[in-house]
């Protein structure tokens, strides 16, 4: 069986007006071509759907059996649109977020939070990774944006808006001679043991300029890719180390000092990244516009400011 979506609707109209000229007037239709109509379907099913009564048309069995299975057809259709025209306004579907695993716990919660009393009915899904694998998955496609560290210039292929930025410290051992210090240089380090973040992540290449610039030159022989790993390896005594401000949060169960470094002062870029040339699906629109504006500023932990609100390009809304 072969039915359209308007010959399921002529079926009920007919069945609930009581009859053709009535479910014609209904349907803004003529009556013959009412009556065509419904011999069709009957013609295509292979059985009668009405019998005329003194009064009315009355469904037959087989007629009773189509017109309940036209209501669902037609419920289902209806709220499937309902459902698209909800995406189409941003108010409805997935904002997937791909983020570093410091701003998937300190910076976005907030910021996501808030989304969500707005926009109940949008699912964001946050993936974290290093800040090469955040960019390669909105320029994939995999992402519809991106919260990560940038360096230097924008690629041509994405759109970069500033958002945060977060300051460099130190952080060490409890006890260490250097902790109680309201600030450090990066020269004070000359000489420590050094705890380093991976070379495939965004920290250690910080770390790494912001050293050689200064000159210092701590002892490096001890690395770890996590932060857990990083921080623990700090409190048992085997060097001391340097994060940005939205880290330091993460470090806490391991009871560290945290230092703001100097000369040079060194912060991270943040920014909300999406693909140029790419319209965002309109609740990534709407998620791009609530995290570069004004109207949600959760508060950021010290050593991290938000950047100026401004519209992000590429989206024509805002949350």
């Amino acid at each position: 069986m072969d039915l359209t979506l308007q010959q399921l609707r002529t079926v009920v109209a007919v069945h609930d007006a009581g009859g053709f000229t009535a479910a014609a007037a209904v349907l803004r239709t003529a009556q013959p071509s009412l009556s065509r109509a419904v011999a069709e379907v009957e013609r295509l099913l292979g059985a009668r759907l009405f019998e005329r009564t003194t009064r009315r048309l009355e469904p037959t069995p087989a007629g009773a059996a189509v017109v309940a299975a036209a209501r669902r057809a037609l419920d289902g259709v209806a709220a499937e649109l309902r459902h698209v025209e909800h995406v189409l306004d941003g108010q409805a579907g997935t904002v997937r977020i791909a983020t570093l695993p410091s701003l998937a716990a300190i910076l976005l919660p907030g910021v996501v939070s808030a989304f969500l009393r707005r926009r109940p009915g949008v699912r964001p899904e946050i993936s974290d990774a290093l800040a090469d694998e955040v960019t390669e998955r909105v320029r994939s496609g995999r992402a519809d944006l991106a919260v990560t560290v940038v360096h230097g210039r924008a690629r041509e292929d994405l759109l970069v808006t500033p958002v945060a930025a977060d300051r460099f410290c130190a952080l060490l051992p409890p006890g260490h001679p250097l902790a109680g210090r309201p600030e450090l240089r990066w020269t004070d380090l000359d000489g420590e043991e050094f705890v380093d973040f991976d070379a495939s992540t965004s920290i250690r290449q910080h770390v790494d300029r912001a050293l050689a610039e200064s000159g210092s030159r701590p002892g490096r022989g001890v690395a770890a890719r996590n932060i857990a790993a990083v921080a623990g390896l700090v409190a048992a005594g085997l060097g001391v180390t340097a994060v940005p401000g939205l880290v330091v949060p993460l470090t806490g169960f391991a009871g560290l000092a945290a230092v703001p470094l100097a000369d040079p002062v060194v912060r991270r870029r943040i920014a909300l990244v999406l693909p140029r040339g790419r319209r965002p699906v309109p609740a990534a629109s709407a998620f791009a516009g609530l995290l570069t504006g004004a109207s949600v500023r959760p508060p950021l932990p010290a050593h991290a400011l938000w950047a100026a609100p401004v519209a992000p390009p590429g989206t024509g809304d805002r949350a």
